[in-house]
């Protein structure tokens, strides 16, 4: 999750508990203002995934380089049928003029629309109800910056996997793009996916499936990789 719940939230913001969202959660339908106009969650992903990616604020480097490496890889999360779309602590307005300069960040000039919206968070409801926001990164007026919040989101609307970065550290979109490869395969199969896992390579067979079984879902197999204790579970096979 990005935030669990906690008890106080930053001076600025001290109202209500601050929620949390936890894997399995299904994440709130909740209606926002965007660069394409008014969505409501649910059904702007429809029965697709989705990632929603938070930032700290608009015209800031690091965000400008994130949301133009995300643009670039926009096919290859369309690919995987991976609805996009960003938020910011910043009006429609101001989002639409930082689309320029994100667009023209690997151009020499804006070359496009950009291909996902961005939320327009400027009061911050959106970030606190999904516990987004940063306690130790404030803006000029001392209020808290969104953190860089990833959420991945199955087509049951439910949370399938969160990272959260600081404010100071850019995220690795190839990275992200891996393990939505990796969440996407273990929910249809009973594998699970190893260290520095790629797609193509071997798989490991969950523990909670026999040997026997294993072979009745894998026709191919598996590999037994032998270790001191003499216990049986590191088992590999082709996915």
């Amino acid at each position: 999750m990005c935030r669990l719940p906690t008890t106080e939230r930053p001076d600025s913001l001290n109202t209500t508990v601050m929620p949390g969202i936890l894997l399995g959660d299904v994440l709130p339908n909740f209606d926002a203002e965007t660069t394409i106009g008014k969505i409501k969650f649910h059904e702007f992903l429809g029965n697709s995934w989705g990632i929603l990616f938070s930032h700290p604020r608009d015209f800031t480097p690091v965000c400008t380089t994130e949301l133009a490496r995300a643009a670039k890889l926009h096919d290859e999360f369309k690919k995987r049928d991976v609805k996009m779309i960003a938020l910011s602590i910043d009006s429609v307005e101001d989002h639409l003029k930082w689309s320029e300069d994100i667009m023209s960040f690997n151009q020499d000039k804006a070359c496009c629309p950009m291909p996902f919206p961005i939320i327009a968070d400027d009061k911050r409801e959106l970030s606190v109800l999904l516990g987004m926001l940063d306690p130790d990164e404030r803006d000029k007026d001392g209020l808290p910056l969104t953190a860089r919040c990833v959420f991945v989101v199955g087509p049951d609307k439910r949370l399938k996997l969160s990272i959260l970065y600081p404010a100071t550290t850019g995220r690795n979109f190839d990275e992200i793009l891996r393990a939505i490869d990796s969440l996407q395969l273990t929910a249809t199969k009973k594998v699970a996916t190893p260290v520095d896992w790629k797609p193509g390579q071997e798989v490991m067979v969950i523990p909670s499936l026999s040997d026997e079984d294993a072979n009745k879902h894998f026709p191919a197999g598996f590999t037994l990789k032998e270790v001191p204790s003499g216990k049986k579970y590191i088992r590999y096979t082709k996915p």
